[in-house]
């Protein structure tokens, strides 16, 4: 079939649609504990939770496992709304599937931080949706930090840790065949061209001097060893040994 997107085997364009009126009836008997009704209303819901998951589509997870963790935010939604309250149930169904998806991605981050920084960061998740329902524009660490009365570190510290980490190879932009990688734009202090261009002199500097030098370089400087426990290795005394390391310095430095 043309246009056919399946997710957990479920032909997604094949979903049914629930009338306003139909919804009504279905969570009230849901409500009286008739199962029947209850599963029908999560069948004729299922495209709620397809609407959220548009949200995480970039995030490189498995679409069937969001999904099905979607179900579950939404069969809790189900079992927690009040009928009696004036609010669409779209209207209190969508924030609790968005919570169980962030809560998932949250226990199974490639990187591990501890519960009690989580339950940090999901208090902050809740404080930023609703300063940013009431203000209708994002709020400042320092206000999310008012709100929950921790210090601002906390809250950087808290949405830090549960980040998504990001693959060097991700590719930020492509044009012409030619695809920019996330490791293309990060740069390297340690290893540039001066760096090599240093290495490459001192390694010739190094094959300079004689093999004892040499010897008694990496002893010293590779190894750490002492010239009292260089000397008595290499049969000299400590003078000589000191002489001699302080002669290969200068031939390096002077070389360079």
């Amino acid at each position: 079939m043309q246009g056919k997107v399946e997710i957990c085997g479920i032909n997604t364009a094949k979903l049914e649609v629930l009338k306003n009126d139909e919804m009504t009836e279905l969570l009230r008997r849901t409500k009286e504990g008739d199962m029947a009704a209850r599963e029908k209303l999560i069948r004729g819901n299922l495209r709620l939770v397809l609407s959220v998951l548009q949200r995480f589509a970039s995030r490189g997870e498995n679409m069937d496992d969001l999904f099905q963790v979607g179900c579950i935010g939404l069969i809790k939604a189900v079992d927690n709304f009040d009928i009696n309250q004036p609010v669409r149930f779209s209207t209190y169904g969508v924030p609790m599937i968005v919570g169980e998806i962030r809560r998932y991605l949250r226990d199974n981050s490639a990187i591990r931080v501890s519960r009690s920084l989580r339950d940090t960061a999901y208090k902050v998740l809740q404080a930023r949706e609703r300063l940013l329902r009431q203000s209708q524009r994002e709020p400042t660490v320092e206000q999310l930090a008012q709100e929950l009365a921790i210090p601002r570190e906390e809250v950087v510290l808290a949405m830090d840790a549960i980040v998504d980490p990001v693959s060097l190879y991700e590719p930020i932009y492509s044009e012409g065949g030619d695809t920019v990688c996330v490791m293309d734009q990060v740069s390297d202090r340690r290893c540039t061209d001066e760096s090599w261009i240093q290495r490459i002199a001192l390694k010739d500097a190094i094959s300079r001097l004689t093999p004892r030098e040499r010897s008694i370089l990496m002893m010293r400087f590779n190894q750490g060893k002492t010239q009292m426990e260089v000397s008595a290795q290499i049969g000299i005394s400590q003078a000589q040994v000191s002489r001699l390391e302080k002669g290969a310095i200068r031939a390096i430095k002077k070389e360079l």
